[in-house]
């Protein structure tokens, strides 16, 4: 009701936003107008030229002419928020996730607050359809319900998860220490990208976790903390080709070229304290030396060791947990490296694909994966109809955590049309404290991706709207290091994203760390959520600091 009245009297806001844009990365110029047409944002948004947004406003191409030989050219945006209302669909889900832990339900209110926000009463037809028919949702169906969902079937069906397992723990893992050093390793070296990682750790890792007494939610924890923060700290992958786009801001030498903006990332990396704090946090538990864990995690450590339940009495895990031997054909005997070769196959192809394409293909390397360990089971003697049975049973067993994650990005997307992001930046000032504006950014980067689930579409948001602001800072209150500056405030925004990501219960890698663990979403969110903290606080100060005493 809230939403519905709102949505009736309140008035959006518009915001524009300008950007340079080389002529050569248009496909065509015919199309462009004058700067002098695009007066106000109604001028924008009602011109027949514009097109909708990444926020789901409207952009559009304009130039102007320098000289009479000279013509620059721009991308104009304009972007809405209803002030601090555009965070009411976010917050009434993320609210419902933490009040009654059952996310599908939460989700729904939420996306139904947006709505009615928005005006769209049509829930089907103007939402949910418009979301699940874009590429992004169609990836997530065939990634993780299909491709994931069928791999770990055929796993379950030929009892490959358990004999790598059994082998892991002959060579290696000597108890709940060893176990959990595995998934922080492999952690370390999936580090193509958040939910690739968890996807490829959780599975690796979880039958031998479970072995060895190990809770869902530690193991949760150091699947999803070696996710997005390792991603950020080793980036050899997807993440500064897309976020050098996001930082050109006009005057700024050393952001002027795509090179000069990717080796500014780079620069950046060893201000990145979250990650690195939340990395060595996730170690410090992997040897069983964690601090600050708090009461429910030291309570989930204590009863898989205890009593060897690995998840909370009552708990809504969000896989089957049944016993993986018991659907294995009699007479098929399980075998390793049915485990090890798809696996391989699989980081192999999303490896070399990055290396060939600049973009790791992971839905090649499932796809491979599960075709090399059907291949690979019909060889060894099972039937045509137990694999496709186990193929079925893994679908299934993935149904719910992937109509979930739908739903996730459904939320996110309503959040970004709200504007919540634009709003929460919108309220900073040039008449900060320069040394007070890192932290700001950490925080209001944080708020944008706990409320929209995604580190990436806040870095669209955020970066855009932060680096104009921190120059702008600098230039003001006369800092002489405007590099560093720009650096600290940068390793800000990307980190207060990815904590906020981490810790979101709505976002992708949280439940897909939840999901290939066989954790509960909410048990996993509140015990990570006190340790993620603290690194955050820790990396508050470290930011303030330098800031403080070196710029």
């Amino acid at each position: 009701m809230i939403s519905y009245l709102v949505g009736l009297m309140v008035s959006p806001t518009w915001i524009i936003e300008r950007y340079v844009i080389d002529a050569s990365d248009l496909e065509t110029t015919a199309n462009a107008i004058s700067i002098d047409q695009i007066i106000s944002a109604s001028d924008l948004v009602s011109h027949p030229d514009s097109v909708d947004g990444r926020m789901g406003g409207k952009r559009l191409v304009v130039y102007e002419d320098l000289s009479q030989s000279q013509r620059q050219y721009y991308q104009m945006t304009a972007n809405a928020h209803y002030g601090a209302w555009s965070l009411l669909p976010a917050s009434v889900a993320i609210l419902l996730c933490w009040i009654y832990r059952e996310p599908l339900t939460a989700l729904l209110i939420g996306i139904a607050s947006g709505a009615l926000l928005l005006q769209k009463y049509d829930l089907t037809d103007q939402i949910l359809l418009p979301s699940l028919a874009t590429n992004q949702a169609a990836g997530i169906v065939i990634l993780y319900l299909w491709l994931l969902g069928g791999l770990l079937g055929i796993w379950s069906k030929t009892g490959a998860a358990v004999a790598f397992a059994n082998l892991a723990t002959k060579t290696f893992v000597r108890g709940p220490r060893t176990a959990k050093l595995v998934a922080w390793g492999l952690g370390l070296l999936f580090f193509q990208g958040g939910s690739i990682s968890s996807v490829l750790v959780g599975t690796t890792c979880k039958p031998i976790a479970d072995r060895e007494k190990v809770s869902h939610e530690e193991l949760s924890y150091i699947v999803d903390t070696t996710a997005s923060p390792v991603a950020c700290l080793l980036a050899f992958n997807a993440w500064p080709s897309y976020v050098q786009a996001l930082l050109f801001v006009p005057g700024v030498t050393f952001l002027a070229s795509e090179a000069s903006r990717i080796d500014f990332f780079f620069r950046a990396i060893p201000y990145s304290f979250y990650a690195i704090f939340a990395v060595i946090s996730a170690f410090l538990l992997s040897i069983d030396r964690g601090v600050f864990l708090g009461r429910p995690f030291r309570e989930a450590i204590h009863r898989s060791r205890t009593t060897s339940q690995l998840d909370r009495p009552g708990c809504r895990p969000m896989s089957f947990s049944k016993d993986s031997t018991t659907g294995i054909p009699k007479g098929y005997q399980p075998h390793s490296l049915e485990f090890v070769i798809p696996m391989a196959i699989l980081i192999l192809v999303a490896i070399g694909s990055f290396t060939i394409t600049g973009t790791p293909q992971v839905r090649w390397g499932f796809g491979a994966a599960l075709l090399a360990a059907s291949v690979i089971a019909l060889f060894r003697g099972m039937t045509l109809q137990d694999l496709v049975s186990g193929i079925g049973q893994g679908i299934q067993s993935v149904a719910m955590a992937s109509v979930i994650l739908l739903l996730a990005v459904t939320m996110g997307g309503i959040t970004q049309q709200t504007g919540g992001g634009i709003y929460l930046v919108e309220q900073l000032g040039t008449t900060l404290p320069y040394w007070t504006l890192p932290s700001i950014l950490f925080v209001i980067s944080i708020a944008i991706s706990f409320s929209t689930g995604t580190s990436w579409g806040t870095y669209a948001i955020a970066f855009p709207l932060a680096m104009p602001l921190a120059t702008s800072i600098s230039h003001s209150q006369g800092l002489t290091d405007l590099s560093l500056y720009l650096t600290i405030c940068f390793a800000c925004v990307l980190n207060g994203a990815v904590f906020g990501d981490h810790c979101s219960p709505i976002s992708d890698t949280t439940l897909l760390s939840a999901m290939t663990t066989g954790s509960d979403l909410m048990d996993h969110v509140t015990t990570q959520i006190i340790p993620a903290s603290f690194c955050a606080i820790l990396a508050t100060l470290a930011w303030t600091g330098v800031a403080f005493l070196c710029v």
